[in-house]
């Protein structure tokens, strides 16, 4: 499934949302691929290339819902998510 064909019920169902909590998954959905975006260097097209950039779509959503505090516990990032984007990445240097 690429970013683009993610239904908003899988999200819910991924971060365990509260339906009143959708306005928050929104901003989170636009943040998630900008964040993807960025590291990686790739346009909307080029993140819908590669069905494995759905797991850190999913997974960076999930981590802002729990993480809204600003306060942060666990500051490690997580390495599986990082090396998904990695290869992918076009703009290294």
């Amino acid at each position: 499934m690429k970013i683009n064909d993610v239904p908003d019920l899988l999200i819910i169902k991924h971060c365990n949302v509260y339906d009143d909590d959708m306005d928050l998954i929104k901003i989170y959905k636009e943040s998630a691929k900008s964040y993807i975006k960025s590291y990686t260097g790739l346009d909307d097209e080029g993140i819908n290339k590669y069905e494995d950039l759905t797991i850190v779509y999913l997974n960076l959503i999930s981590d802002m819902y729990d993480n809204r505090s600003f306060t942060v516990e666990n500051d490690k990032e997580n390495k599986m998510l990082n090396s998904i984007m990695f290869m992918h990445s076009i703009n290294l240097l």
